[in-house]
């Protein structure tokens, strides 16, 4: 079994500026996920899929030097992921690289653990061919209870009634964690424009483990949760 693991790293980051490569608890943000990968030891070929030459220069550091950058038409605001995994995917093949499966790792996903893909991958392993995998997350409240809100700070039930009905009684429902996401070839290769969101399984992440660091509030949380979860591992390994 031959895996490709695809770091996607863009310099433009806006939300957050040059978040790919900021300071997370003494580290550079992509340099953790560069060791969760690493320490899996399920990937033959690590990329970082960067058009920046920082980035790049982290990767390096880190021991994963990009084979080759990321074209400036796929580095854009508005450019979905799955064109830059199919131009990474058909650039090994040029170079007679061929891998069974793709992994997407998102660089800012520093709360997924090697055991996390690890079990992602036994998982993926099971399922039907014509299926990706897909890490996700349960909601924190039922989405039946969901309101929009007006600019008068109305509230407007997306689901009148539903508000009464007890969340045990409602269908668990999930989201993309935002972390990772696991393909055969064919369904890179074969994609057009931002792909497809039917045919995936679903694994399952913690809460905890699954925040979209798009905003400074996320990411304080995430250090938060990173430093207590490194704490409670210290304290484990001294007993």
């Amino acid at each position: 079994m031959k895996r490709l693991a695809i770091i996607p790293a863009r310099g433009g980051s806006k939300r957050i500026a040059r978040k790919n490569v900021r300071d997370f608890c003494g580290k550079p943000m992509i340099s953790h996920v560069l060791d969760t990968a690493a320490k899996s030891n399920l990937f033959n070929v690590i990329h970082v899929s960067t058009d920046d030459n920082e980035i790049s220069s982290v990767a390096t550091q880190y021991g994963f030097p990009p084979d080759f950058a990321r074209p400036e038409f796929l580095a854009d605001d508005v450019t979905p992921i799955m064109p830059v995994l199919r131009y990474v995917v058909e650039e090994y093949a040029k170079r007679d690289q061929k891998f069974d499966e793709i992994w997407l790792i998102m660089a800012c996903a520093p709360l997924i653990t090697e055991n996390d893909l690890v079990q992602a991958a036994k998982l993926f392993g099971k399922s039907d061919k014509r299926k990706a995998l897909l890490a996700v997350s349960e909601y924190q409240a039922p989405i039946e209870w969901a309101f929009s809100r007006s600019e008068d700070g109305t509230l407007i039930p997306e689901q009148s009634g539903m508000f009464a009905v007890r969340s045990q009684d409602l269908e668990k429902k999930y989201f993309d964690a935002g972390s990772f996401a696991a393909f055969f070839p064919e369904r890179i290769t074969n994609s057009t424009g931002a792909g497809s969101d039917e045919g995936f399984v679903g694994f399952v992440l913690p809460k905890g483990s699954a925040i979209d660091i798009d905003e400074e509030q996320d990411w304080k949380q995430a250090e938060a949760i990173f430093l207590a979860r490194s704490e409670r591992l210290d304290r484990n390994s001294r007993d």
